[in-house]
C-alpha cells in the first residue's frame, strides 16, 4: 500500500480519459443521458444517486481511512443522521460521551429521541463507566469522540471497541478532530468512522460536508440506501473543494500540530490561565494514550481562565488573528466560546461546557504572530 500523502493525492484522481486533464473535472450535471431505457453509462443516472465528482471524493476518503466504503454527505450531521437511521430502529440505545459535540447530542437526543432512540451520556475516558453504560440498556451503538469536543479527553479506541463488541454493539468514532492523517480508528477496532469534512479534511473553510467510512458490506448497503432515499448528498462543488483540500491534509496537520503544541505550552505559563487542555502536554491525563493511537496531537487546544466567564469572553473578543467564529480545522486560526456557540444546545444539561473555557482551532500561520495575538488579548485582562 502506498503512503498516506500519495494516496491523498492519487486515490480517485485518475486523469480525465477524454482530455488527460490531471485534475478530474467538476461534474455539475444533475442528470445523465442513457443509451436506451436502462442503458446507464457507467452507472450514472441522476445526481442524487451518483455523481463522478462525489464518487472521486468517496474513493479518496475510503483510501485514507482504510475502509472499503465511503459516503459523502451535505454536512457532518447529515452523515450522522443517515448512519443512525440506516443501522438502528426505534427502541435501540446509544451510549455517547458526556462532552460530545452539541450538534451530535441534539440530533441523538431531540431529533432521533422522538423517533424512539434512547441514549446515555458517560465519561468515555472512564473504561469501567463505559462498560457499565453499555451493559445497562439495549445498546446498539457506542459513539466516541477522541479527542473530544471541546474538553479534549482521550479515549482508548481499541478497548472501547472490545467493550462494544462484547455487548453486541457497534463502535462509531467521530474522527473529525484528529483527521485520518493522525488517527485510524478502523485499524484499532472501530466499525464506522464519521467526519465533518467541513473541518480538517476540507481545510479551507469553504465547503460544508460530512462523511461515513466503513468496511462492512451489509451496513454500507443500508447507509447507502438512506443516502439515496433521503438525499442529503454533498453537492458537486463541495465534493470537488473537499477533494482539493484533502490532498494537502498531511502537510497541514503537521503544521497545525506543531503550532498547537507551541500555543499550548505558551498558554500554560500565563498567570491568567487556569488550565490548558491539549493531549500533547505531558501532564494531560490522556497523553500516553494519545501518543499510542495518534501520529501527533492535532490542532485543537482548549483553555480555561481564572477570571471565569468574564475573562473568557474578554479574550475571545480581543484577538485579531484568532477570529471569533464557529467551526474549526481551517488554515486560519479560530477562537470559539463553546458555552454560547458550538455547545449552546447543551446548556443546562450534564453536557454543558464550562463558562470560563475557550476552544482554539490553531491555524497554520506563523507561530510568532499567533502567540503575539494571544499575548495582546490576555494583556486586556
Amino acid at each position: 500500500m502506498t503512503s498516506f500523502s500519495t494516496r491523498a493525492i492519487h486515490a480517485g484522481q485518475a486523469p480525465d480519459p477524454t482530455t488527460g486533464a490531471v485534475i478530474p473535472p467538476l461534474y455539475q450535471s444533475t442528470t445523465y443521458a442513457q443509451d436506451g431505457i436502462g442503458g446507464l453509462r457507467n452507472g450514472y443516472e441522476y445526481g442524487r444517486g451518483t455523481n463522478p465528482t462525489r464518487d472521486s471524493l468517496q474513493e479518496q476518503l475510503a483510501a485514507l481511512e482504510g475502509g472499503r466504503h465511503a459516503f459523502s454527505f451535505s454536512s457532518g450531521l447529515a452523515a450522522e443522521d443517515a448512519l443512525i437511521r440506516g443501522l438502528l430502529a426505534p427502541g435501540d440505545h446509544i451510549v455517547l460521551g458526556n462532552d460530545a459535540y452539541g450538534g451530535t447530542y441534539r440530533l441523538i437526543n431531540k431529533v432521533l429521541g422522538a423517533w424512539g432512540i434512547t441514549n446515555a451520556a458517560v465519561d468515555m475516558s472512564d473504561a469501567q463507566a463505559v462498560a457499565s453504560a453499555i451493559a445497562a440498556s439495549n445498546t446498539k451503538l457506542v459513539w466516541l469522540e477522541t479527542p473530544s469536543n471541546p474538553m479534549m479527553k482521550i479515549s482508548d479506541i481499541a478497548a472501547t471497541a472490545r467493550a462494544a463488541h462484547d455487548a453486541g454493539a457497534l463502535l462509531v468514532v467521530d474522527n473529525t478532530f484528529a483527521s485520518p492523517y493522525l488517527q485510524q480508528p478502523l485499524s484499532l477496532g472501530a466499525d464506522i468512522v464519521v467526519h465533518s469534512t467541513t473541518k480538517y479534511i476540507g481545510g479551507h473553510s469553504d465547503a460544508v460536508g460530512g462523511a461515513v467510512i466503513l468496511n462492512d458490506d451489509a451496513m454500507a448497503e443500508k447507509i447507502g440506501f438512506i443516502q439515496f432515499a433521503v438525499g442529503a448528498v454533498s453537492a458537486p462543488m463541495e465534493a470537488w473543494l473537499t477533494t482539493r483540500g484533502l490532498k494537502t491534509l498531511a502537510v497541514r496537520m503537521d503544521r497545525h500540530s506543531s503550532n498547537a503544541m507551541a500555543v499550548a505550552r505558551w498558554l500554560r505559563d500565563q498567570p491568567a490561565v487556569e488550565n490548558v487542555l491539549y493531549p500533547g502536554l505531558e501532564d494531560h491525563p490522556g497523553h500516553e494514550l494519545a501518543k499510542a493511537q495518534m501520529k501527533d496531537f492535532g490542532g485543537m487546544v482548549s483553555v480555561s481562565f481564572k477570571g471565569g466567564e468574564a475573562a473568557a469572553r474578554k479574550v475571545a473578543e480581543s484577538t485579531r488573528l484568532f477570529l471569533l467564529a464557529e467551526s474549526l480545522g481551517g488554515v486560519e486560526s479560530l477562537m470559539n466560546y463553546p458555552s454560547e456557540m458550538t455547545h449552546a444546545s447543551v446548556k443546562g444539561t450534564d453536557l454543558a461546557v464550562p463558562e470560563n473555557l475557550l476552544r482554539l482551532s490553531v491555524g497554520i500561520e506563523d507561530i510568532e504572530d499567533l502567540i503575539a495575538d494571544l499575548d495582546s488579548a490576555l494583556g486586556q485582562l
